[in-house]
């Protein structure tokens, strides 16, 4: 039985669901950033950047909150950064998206942003990107999606990613599993407690150490470091 692709959209989309009530959300999006009919930044940082929308030509659907955003990226092991980042081309689904909206609300939109895959601000790629404007306070608006969806494993595998804690206890597993895989009399002739201690504190430690060579040789860091980190190692 082949496992349906994950869709990034639908994810973010069920995640800000399950938190908000979708009836009142574009109201509660409305009185934070709309005040006599401007929209304003109440953010400490006076270089966060926002786009001027038409605020009743909106889709409330694709309205989120950057915890929203934060959340699918930790979860699925995803970048969030500046469109400047992408090194893949915008498809002409995207620009033909971008267009609309700029036409739509009479505006030129400006410091878009992307979320997907490590790899697509590095490759010539394509794997679920998807493409956001900045409304201030916070808040970003879905633009267009595109490309294939993502494989359908990709959060379990990423899991253990997430933390310290999520990789010591991959580490723990995998060295478990590595000690009942030791064939019987191979280390001792008494197959008893005292043996398999000694055999998985072992390969805990080997594991281990191929784990710290892999992170440290490579870069590599935990979800929640790298999800709107530009670097590559971080």
């Amino acid at each position: 039985m082949k496992l349906p692709r994950t869709n990034i959209e639908h994810k973010l989309c069920a995640l800000r669901n399950k938190e908000f009530d979708m009836s009142t959300w574009k109201n509660q999006v409305y009185r934070i950033l709309y005040d006599t009919n401007h929209f304003k930044v109440n953010s400490p940082n006076p270089n966060l950047s926002k786009n001027s929308f038409d605020f009743d030509q909106l889709e409330t659907q694709k309205i989120y909150h950057i915890d929203h955003i934060k959340k699918i990226c930790v979860d699925y092991r995803l970048r969030f950064l500046d469109l400047k980042y992408f090194k893949s081309k915008l498809p002409t689904s995207a620009k033909t998206a971008i267009n609309v909206l700029e036409q739509k609300h009479d505006t030129k939109v400006a410091d878009l942003k992307i979320v997907a895959p490590s790899k697509l601000f590095k490759l010539e790629n394509l794997d679920d990107p998807l493409l956001f404007a900045p409304m201030g306070n916070n808040y970003f608006y879905l633009i267009h999606k595109w490309g294939n969806d993502l494989h359908p494993l990709r959060k379990i595998a990423m899991w253990f990613f997430k933390s310290f804690e999520n990789l010591l206890f991959l580490t723990f597993l995998v060295s478990l599993l590595l000690t009942f895989m030791v064939p019987d009399g191979l280390l001792s002739k008494h197959n008893d407690t005292t043996t398999f201690m000694v055999t998985f504190f072992f390969m805990f430690k080997s594991v281990a150490a191929i784990v710290l060579f892999y992170g440290v040789a490579l870069g590599k860091n935990f979800n929640t470091a790298i999800w709107n980190s530009k670097y590559i190692n971080v």
